[in-house]
């Protein structure tokens, strides 16, 4: 690849980056012309916004890629939706919650979680960026939402979004637990219904013994996944290092 080519895949990606950036801004334009979204709504979009276009753009540096492709644009869309989200609930604590905007958002964005992966496969662009990308997008939402339910169910929820982080953190002062685990569909489905049962909940569609119900069932499901997959990096931890 010559210098030019080089730079050219250099300035498309830098301009993937721009276009998410500002269609978050667009985003949240809509939302403060439907909703009339507060101070901290806007404040929250817009840090939400920088940081992922700072991440993004600095993980592209650093990457092979030699174009963005049509998955890492699903996934950019659906990071955009989480922004949305993001700047919703931060808007929540200051004004009653638009939940119809908040559930909106969501289940798209939970959609299209089960659209970048397949084309991905597709279009033979996978990738451990996008790969990397996908998860950090999931785990900002199951996040986010764990922090708005947690609002009446209780702090306990905000587990269910801590529990990632928490093993990352962990993962700095224990390297056994960076290995790299084998694929599992059981990982995949808890994963997908932390979303899912998140999304029930924040509706507030169900009685509060049923929502306190279905919370806790997926704090107990998240609990397990990554009691087992420790499990295993812990049982395997001598074979990965020889």
């Amino acid at each position: 690849m010559s210098r030019d080519q080089s730079a050219a895949g250099a300035a498309a990606l830098r301009n993937e980056t721009a276009v998410g950036a500002a269609a978050q801004l667009l985003l949240l334009v809509l939302l403060g012309t439907a909703i009339d979204l507060g101070p901290a709504g806007w404040l929250t979009g817009l840090a939400f916004a920088a940081a992922t276009w700072a991440v993004l753009t600095r993980a592209l540096q650093r990457s092979w890629l030699a174009s963005f492709g049509a998955a890492n644009r699903v996934t950019l869309a659906r990071a955009t939706l989480v922004g949305g989200v993001t700047a919703l609930v931060a808007d929540s604590f200051e004004s009653p919650t638009p939940v119809t905007a908040l559930v909106s958002l969501t289940a798209v964005a939970l959609i299209l979680d089960a659209v970048d992966g397949q084309v991905a496969r597709r279009t033979g662009t996978s990738s451990s960026l996008g790969a990397r990308f996908d998860m950090e997008v999931d785990a900002v939402l199951i996040l986010v939402l764990s922090i708005y339910v947690a609002t009446f169910l209780g702090p306990w929820v905000l587990l269910i979004g801590a529990m990632r982080y928490a093993f990352v953190a962990a993962a700095w002062m224990l390297p056994w637990l960076n290995g790299q685990l084998p694929p599992s569909t059981a990982r995949k489905t808890v994963a997908a219904l932390q979303g899912v049962l998140l999304l029930v909940v924040g509706a507030d569609v169900l009685p509060y013994p049923v929502a306190f119900g279905a919370a806790l069932l997926a704090l107990t499901l998240l609990s397990w996944s990554f009691a087992r997959d420790i499990r295993w990096l812990w049982r395997t931890r001598a074979a990965r290092a020889r």
